[in-house]
């Protein structure tokens, strides 16, 4: 397993939209990946519902988990921890 800490970047948290793009992501991924807000429960991150159940905003702390090893599970939390730290409320 490998996993980040990331602080979140959009104005207001993870919202419908950025936490579709970040469910999508992960759902792609080939691996499983979850996500947990300072010390909480972690949830499936393909799941868009799990991801908005955290209650994510603007600054808070998360740790991303991808259960694999080697270069694709690093590539998978570059791509998933550079959604989360982007500003999508601003695009």
């Amino acid at each position: 397993m490998i996993e980040r800490t990331v602080s979140i970047g959009s104005a207001n948290g993870l919202h419908a939209r950025p936490a579709k793009l970040f469910a999508q992501a992960a759902s792609g991924a080939g691996i499983p990946v979850t996500i947990q807000k300072d010390g909480g429960k972690a949830v499936n991150a393909a799941s868009i519902l799990g991801v908005i159940s955290l209650g994510i905003e603007h600054g808070d702390t998360v740790t991303v988990t991808a259960d694999g090893s080697g270069d694709d599970a690093e590539q998978v939390l570059d791509t998933l921890t550079e959604l989360l730290a982007t500003d999508h409320d601003n695009a």
